[in-house]
């Protein structure tokens, strides 16, 4: 945080995290508070909104789903090409994949199910 807060931008900063425990302990939320930096926690059990999360389950269906690799080198050398190609052949895939386009839901109704 001491770097983004550095950079000066003049607006409003505000960190989107995924509600780990250790992300709102009192250091992280005392340090973010005395550099005027807003924290944003994505709702629990919603890997959808997680973009790390979605660019995982992209790698996966690229490099593990039927796909067996004789050692490990070779495995890390699939993942490796995978994450290294995203701005070329996987660029299509990764623009609809993570976007910040996200579906909501205006005056929700729950019941029970």
């Amino acid at each position: 945080m001491p770097k983004l807060a550095a950079l000066n931008l003049g607006v409003p900063i505000t960190l989107v995290l995924d509600n780990a425990r250790y992300q709102k302990c009192a250091l992280v939320t005392t340090t973010a508070a005395n550099r005027h930096i807003a924290l944003g926690f994505l709702p629990a059990y919603s890997p959808n909104l997680n973009l790390i999360e979605r660019l995982w389950k992209f790698v996966k269906q690229q490099c593990l789903y039927s796909k067996y690799y004789a050692d490990f080198a070779t495995f890390k050398g699939a993942i490796e090409t995978c994450l290294s190609e995203t701005h070329t052949p996987h660029k299509s895939a990764f623009d609809s994949l993570l976007t910040l386009r996200l579906q909501t839901f205006k005056k929700a109704q729950l019941g029970p199910v």
